[in-house]
């Protein structure tokens, strides 16, 4: 499913270099954080596949309304996440809590599941970086966001903490 999952979003994405790297970069890292964090099985599946979906939302967006906002990409992600995620096969059960996933990945409050916060700070870690966020504003998401001894990790040796 992961594989078939990359392979749409490539097409999904075609000819946008810029948003096919930063989902690849969210899969890596919340791939690695899930793994430190010893996710079950069905967790980490959600997880991988969230990742790689998370700003599908970002296109119909910016036709829709001629800006991207993350909280746009959070009304516009889950239809189109569950029509990719349908068309694969995937189980009801995960595709809900993927879109839920997609839907709330710029909410960073009342975070429910290992799932959620990892996305959020597998995201962080590379937004931080392409946006070229300064030191004090790296300090203050590391000391706000990330809350998984991997992904805390992670932040401290990327940014040198």
């Amino acid at each position: 499913m992961e594989q078939r999952l990359l392979q749409a979003m490539f097409l999904y994405d075609k000819g946008d270099p810029k948003r096919i790297q930063h989902f690849v970069k969210v899969y890596e890292f919340a791939k690695y954080i899930g793994k430190g964090e010893k996710l079950d099985g069905k967790t980490y599946k959600t997880l991988k596949l969230a990742a790689i979906v998370h700003d599908i939302g970002i296109h119909k967006a910016e036709k829709k309304y001629g800006q991207c906002g993350g909280k746009l990409q959070e009304k516009e992600g889950p239809p189109e996440a569950e029509k990719l995620l349908k068309k694969l096969g995937a189980d009801r059960e995960i595709i809900d809590r993927v879109c839920y996933l997609v839907g709330h990945h710029h909410t960073y409050t009342e975070i429910d599941g290992l799932d959620y916060q990892i996305l959020i700070e597998a995201d962080f870690l590379v937004n931080l970086y392409e946006d070229g966020v300064d030191q004090k504003a790296v300090r203050a998401a590391y000391d706000r966001i990330f809350k998984t001894d991997t992904g805390r990790d992670v932040c401290r040796l990327m940014f040198d903490l």
